[in-house]
Protein backbone atom coordinates (compact mmCIF):
# COMPACT_ATOMS: atom_id res chain seq x y z
CA UNK A 1 0.00 0.00 0.00
CA UNK A 2 1.42 3.69 -0.87
CA UNK A 3 2.02 6.03 1.38
CA UNK A 4 1.97 9.62 1.39
CA UNK A 5 6.62 9.46 1.26
CA UNK A 6 8.31 10.35 -1.65
CA UNK A 7 11.53 9.48 -3.02
CA UNK A 8 14.57 11.63 -2.03
CA UNK A 9 18.08 11.42 -2.37
CA UNK A 10 20.17 10.52 0.89
CA UNK A 11 23.86 10.93 0.24
CA UNK A 12 26.08 11.42 -2.67
CA UNK A 13 29.67 9.42 -2.56
CA UNK A 14 31.53 10.07 -5.87
CA UNK A 15 29.86 7.97 -8.16
CA UNK A 16 27.68 5.99 -6.31
CA UNK A 17 23.63 7.60 -4.97
CA UNK A 18 21.63 6.69 -1.52
CA UNK A 19 18.03 7.05 -2.06
CA UNK A 20 15.36 6.55 0.10
CA UNK A 21 12.44 4.07 -1.62
CA UNK A 22 9.17 4.51 -0.21
CA UNK A 23 6.93 1.53 0.71
CA UNK A 24 4.72 1.35 -2.63
CA UNK A 25 7.11 2.15 -4.98
CA UNK A 26 9.10 -0.47 -7.08
CA UNK A 27 12.53 -0.66 -7.58
CA UNK A 28 11.78 -1.35 -11.39
CA UNK A 29 8.99 -1.31 -13.60
CA UNK A 30 6.78 -4.15 -14.46
CA UNK A 31 5.54 -3.50 -17.13
CA UNK A 32 1.72 -2.12 -17.42
CA UNK A 33 1.09 -1.00 -14.05
CA UNK A 34 -0.06 1.85 -11.70
CA UNK A 35 2.55 1.78 -9.39
CA UNK A 36 5.38 4.10 -9.20
CA UNK A 37 8.95 2.77 -9.96
CA UNK A 38 12.44 4.01 -8.68
CA UNK A 39 13.70 3.95 -11.81
CA UNK A 40 10.78 6.33 -13.13
CA UNK A 41 12.10 8.85 -10.45
CA UNK A 42 15.40 8.46 -10.66
CA UNK A 43 14.69 10.01 -14.94
CA UNK A 44 13.17 12.65 -13.35
CA UNK A 45 15.61 14.16 -11.74
CA UNK A 46 17.04 16.81 -13.51
CA UNK A 47 20.24 17.19 -10.81
CA UNK A 48 21.28 13.34 -11.43
CA UNK A 49 23.51 11.78 -13.88
CA UNK A 50 21.72 10.76 -16.98
CA UNK A 51 20.76 6.69 -16.92
CA UNK A 52 21.08 6.93 -12.97
CA UNK A 53 20.01 3.27 -12.08
CA UNK A 54 19.36 0.76 -8.73
CA UNK A 55 22.12 -1.90 -8.19
CA UNK A 56 19.91 -4.23 -5.58
CA UNK A 57 16.54 -4.74 -5.38
CA UNK A 58 14.30 -4.07 -2.51
CA UNK A 59 10.71 -4.89 -2.30
CA UNK A 60 7.93 -2.95 -3.08
CA UNK A 61 5.86 -2.80 -0.06
CA UNK A 62 9.23 -2.35 2.38
CA UNK A 63 10.74 1.24 2.32
CA UNK A 64 14.15 1.96 2.80
CA UNK A 65 17.97 2.43 0.91
CA UNK A 66 18.77 1.24 -2.17
CA UNK A 67 22.24 2.34 -3.75
CA UNK A 68 22.22 3.89 -6.91
CA UNK A 69 25.07 4.86 -9.71
CA UNK A 70 24.69 6.39 -13.01
CA UNK A 71 28.21 3.90 -13.79
CA UNK A 72 28.38 0.36 -15.56
CA UNK A 73 31.78 -0.09 -13.27
CA UNK A 74 30.18 1.17 -9.83
CA UNK A 75 26.71 -1.06 -10.25
CA UNK A 76 29.36 -4.37 -10.75
CA UNK A 77 31.13 -3.15 -8.34
CA UNK A 78 28.54 -3.37 -5.49
CA UNK A 79 27.22 -5.73 -6.69
CA UNK A 80 30.07 -8.34 -6.73
CA UNK A 81 30.34 -6.88 -2.85
CA UNK A 82 26.74 -7.56 -1.96
CA UNK A 83 27.21 -11.01 -3.97
CA UNK A 84 30.25 -11.96 -1.57
CA UNK A 85 28.82 -10.33 1.42
CA UNK A 86 31.60 -7.41 1.65
CA UNK A 87 28.56 -4.99 1.86
CA UNK A 88 26.18 -5.58 4.92
CA UNK A 89 22.31 -4.63 4.09
CA UNK A 90 20.74 -4.02 7.60
CA UNK A 91 17.27 -4.04 7.96
CA UNK A 92 14.83 -3.46 10.95
CA UNK A 93 11.16 -5.12 11.11
CA UNK A 94 8.19 -5.58 13.50
CA UNK A 95 7.02 -9.09 14.04
CA UNK A 96 4.54 -11.06 15.53
CA UNK A 97 5.29 -12.73 18.75
CA UNK A 98 8.04 -12.72 20.86
CA UNK A 99 11.20 -14.12 19.08
CA UNK A 100 14.48 -15.47 21.25
CA UNK A 101 17.16 -12.75 21.61
CA UNK A 102 18.67 -13.53 18.22
CA UNK A 103 19.40 -16.17 15.97
CA UNK A 104 20.93 -17.38 12.28
CA UNK A 105 18.35 -19.13 9.80
CA UNK A 106 19.81 -21.21 7.04
CA UNK A 107 16.95 -22.60 5.24
CA UNK A 108 16.90 -22.67 1.38
CA UNK A 109 14.43 -20.71 -0.42
CA UNK A 110 12.23 -22.02 -3.51
CA UNK A 111 13.44 -19.83 -6.43
CA UNK A 112 10.81 -20.09 -9.04
CA UNK A 113 13.24 -19.24 -11.83
CA UNK A 114 15.78 -21.46 -11.14
CA UNK A 115 13.33 -24.21 -10.72
CA UNK A 116 15.44 -25.60 -7.62
CA UNK A 117 16.01 -24.58 -3.95
CA UNK A 118 18.80 -22.37 -3.58
CA UNK A 119 20.51 -21.39 0.01
CA UNK A 120 19.49 -18.25 2.13
CA UNK A 121 21.37 -16.94 5.10
CA UNK A 122 19.27 -14.15 7.52
CA UNK A 123 20.42 -13.07 11.15
CA UNK A 124 18.33 -11.31 13.35
CA UNK A 125 18.95 -9.38 17.04
CA UNK A 126 16.02 -8.59 19.21
CA UNK A 127 15.89 -5.03 19.68
CA UNK A 128 13.17 -4.93 21.62
CA UNK A 129 9.73 -6.81 23.13
CA UNK A 130 6.57 -4.54 22.19
CA UNK A 131 3.63 -6.38 23.73
CA UNK A 132 3.03 -9.38 21.88
CA UNK A 133 5.09 -7.99 19.10
CA UNK A 134 8.90 -8.02 18.63
CA UNK A 135 11.49 -5.52 16.79
CA UNK A 136 14.15 -6.75 15.13
CA UNK A 137 17.48 -5.76 13.55
CA UNK A 138 18.25 -7.91 10.50
CA UNK A 139 21.30 -8.53 7.84
CA UNK A 140 20.94 -11.28 5.34
CA UNK A 141 24.22 -12.95 3.73
CA UNK A 142 21.83 -13.89 0.72
CA UNK A 143 19.77 -12.03 -1.36
CA UNK A 144 17.26 -14.50 -2.16
CA UNK A 145 13.11 -13.13 -3.17
CA UNK A 146 11.30 -11.89 -0.78
CA UNK A 147 14.15 -13.92 2.06
CA UNK A 148 13.54 -11.74 5.23
CA UNK A 149 9.44 -12.51 4.71
CA UNK A 150 9.47 -15.94 3.79
CA UNK A 151 12.21 -16.84 6.68
CA UNK A 152 10.70 -14.84 9.64
CA UNK A 153 7.30 -16.49 9.01
CA UNK A 154 8.62 -19.76 8.58
CA UNK A 155 9.78 -19.58 11.96
CA UNK A 156 6.32 -18.49 13.58
CA UNK A 157 7.37 -14.75 13.23
CA UNK A 158 5.58 -13.18 10.06
CA UNK A 159 6.46 -9.50 9.89
CA UNK A 160 3.59 -7.04 10.55
CA UNK A 161 1.31 -6.54 7.40
CA UNK A 162 2.62 -9.16 5.53
CA UNK A 163 -0.52 -10.39 3.45
CA UNK A 164 1.64 -12.42 0.85
CA UNK A 165 3.41 -14.57 4.16
CA UNK A 166 0.93 -13.62 6.87
CA UNK A 167 0.70 -13.91 10.65
CA UNK A 168 -2.04 -14.88 13.02
CA UNK A 169 -5.25 -14.36 11.27
CA UNK A 170 -6.94 -12.67 14.20
CA UNK A 171 -3.83 -10.89 15.90
CA UNK A 172 -5.16 -6.75 16.30
CA UNK A 173 -2.32 -4.61 15.56
CA UNK A 174 -2.60 -1.68 17.80
CA UNK A 175 -1.86 1.62 15.70
CA UNK A 176 -1.63 -0.61 12.24
CA UNK A 177 0.51 1.79 9.89
CA UNK A 178 -1.40 0.15 6.79
CA UNK A 179 2.09 -1.18 5.10
CA UNK A 180 4.55 -3.74 5.63
CA UNK A 181 6.74 -3.24 8.70
CA UNK A 182 9.95 -3.92 6.72
CA UNK A 183 12.67 -0.42 6.75
CA UNK A 184 16.14 -1.18 4.94
CA UNK A 185 17.59 1.21 7.50
CA UNK A 186 21.40 0.97 6.54
CA UNK A 187 24.55 -0.46 4.32
CA UNK A 188 27.82 -0.88 5.74
CA UNK A 189 30.29 -0.71 3.18
CA UNK A 190 33.47 -2.96 3.12
CA UNK A 191 35.60 0.24 4.32
CA UNK A 192 33.06 0.01 7.15
CA UNK A 193 31.20 3.49 5.91
CA UNK A 194 27.65 2.97 7.44
CA UNK A 195 24.80 4.86 5.22
CA UNK A 196 21.83 5.16 6.89
CA UNK A 197 17.82 5.63 5.70
CA UNK A 198 15.95 6.85 9.15
CA UNK A 199 12.74 5.20 9.87
CA UNK A 200 9.86 6.86 7.69
CA UNK A 201 7.26 8.78 9.91
CA UNK A 202 4.63 6.53 9.72
CA UNK A 203 7.09 3.75 11.37
CA UNK A 204 8.11 6.08 14.11
CA UNK A 205 4.62 7.04 14.85
CA UNK A 206 3.93 3.31 15.24
CA UNK A 207 6.14 2.69 17.04
CA UNK A 208 5.65 5.66 19.76
CA UNK A 209 1.70 4.75 19.94
CA UNK A 210 2.84 0.88 20.61
CA UNK A 211 4.81 2.34 23.43
CA UNK A 212 2.15 4.22 24.96
CA UNK A 213 -0.09 1.29 24.70
CA UNK A 214 2.54 -0.67 26.48
CA UNK A 215 2.69 2.24 28.94
CA UNK A 216 -0.96 1.91 30.01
Amino acid sequence: MPTADSPRVLARLDSLIAVHKPSGYRVHPAGPSDEPDLVAWLESQPELPPLTRPIHRLDAHASGLVLCSAEPETRALVSGWLARDEAHRVYIALVHGRTRKKGIIRRPLQDARRGHPLPAVTRYHRIDWIGAFTLLEIQIETGRRHQIRRHLQSLGHAIVGDERYPGPRFRAVPGFPGRLWLHGLAMVLPDDQVIEDPLPPELEAHLAHLDQVRID
